[in-house]
C-alpha cells in the first residue's frame, strides 16, 4: 500500500498479477478487492490499467465519485505517470520523445498486439537515459503523454531498444523489466506515490548505475 485516504488507494502491484480476471481465469487483483475495502461497503475499483507483467503504482477509487474523478484525470492526461524500464540496446541520444501512432493488430496464430501505423491513434512518450550498463543495457525514465495500450513497450521497440524480458516486442525471454515508478494526481491536496523496483529488476538496474 503506497497511499490510502477516504477516496483513493494506490497500490504497488506486483509483476505477474493481472488487474482484471481474464477469460482463462487465474489470479487477479479482483480476488483481493474485498480485503482492500477497509470498512467501506463498496469495493474499490481500478481507475486505470497496468499490464499483468508491469509492476508498480496502480490507482483505485474507493467511492463512485472518486472513481469518476480519477477516470477523468487519466482520460484527460492529468494523471502524471512516470515509468522506469531496462532496455536492450540503449538509444544513442540521452533524451528525446517518440511520437508514433499505434493500431491494434491480430491474427488467429499470434493473437493481438499493438503496432506503429500512420492510420493508428496518436501516441507520444518522452524518455531520458538515467544510466547505462554492459552489453547494451540502458535504464530509461519514460513519461507517456498519451495512454494507449502497450504504448511504452511499443515505443521502446520503435526506438530500437525493446524492454528487457518483453517477448512480444523483441526484448527476449525472462521477466519484463518495466515499473510504473510514480504517479501524481491533481487532487486537493495533491497525491503522489512512488514504487520501488521489484526484485527481478534490481540486478539489471544496478548494472546500469541504480543504487537503492
Amino acid at each position: 500500500m503506497l497511499h490510502r485516504d477516504e477516496a483513493v488507494l494506490i497500490l504497488d502491484k506486483p509483476a505477474g498479477l493481472a488487474v482484471h480476471a481474464g477469460p482463462r481465469g487465474g489470479p487477479s487483483l479482483e480476488d483481493w478487492l474485498p480485503r482492500l475495502a477497509f470498512g467501506k461497503k463498496r469495493l474499490p475499483q481500478p481507475a486505470h490499467r497496468l499490464d499483468m507483467d508491469t509492476a508498480g503504482c496502480l490507482v483505485l477509487g474507493r467511492t463512485k465519485p472518486a472513481l469518476a474523478l480519477l477516470g477523468g484525470f487519466f482520460a484527460e492526461g492529468r494523471a502524471a505517470k512516470t515509468y522506469w524500464a531496462v532496455v536492450r540496446g540503449g538509444p544513442a541520444a540521452e533524451a528525446g520523445e517518440v511520437s508514433a501512432r499505434l493500431m491494434k493488430r491480430s491474427t488467429a496464430r499470434d493473437g493481438w498486439w499493438m503496432a506503429v501505423d500512420p492510420a493508428g491513434l496518436p501516441a507520444a512518450t518522452a524518455w531520458r537515459v538515467l544510466g547505462r550498463g554492459p552489453e547494451g543495457l540502458a535504464w530509461l525514465e519514460l513519461t507517456p503523454r498519451t495512454g494507449r495500450t502497450h504504448q511504452i513497450r511499443v515505443h521502446c521497440a520503435h526506438l530500437g531498444c525493446p524492454i528487457l524480458g518483453d517477448p512480444r516486442y523483441g526484448g527476449g525471454e525472462g521477466r519484463m523489466h518495466l515499473l510504473a515508478r510514480s504517479i501524481a494526481l491533481p487532487l486537493d491536496p495533491p497525491v503522489r506515490a512512488t514504487a520501488e523496483p521489484p526484485p527481478h529488476m534490481r540486478e539489471a538496474l544496478s548494472a546500469c548505475g541504480w543504487r537503492p
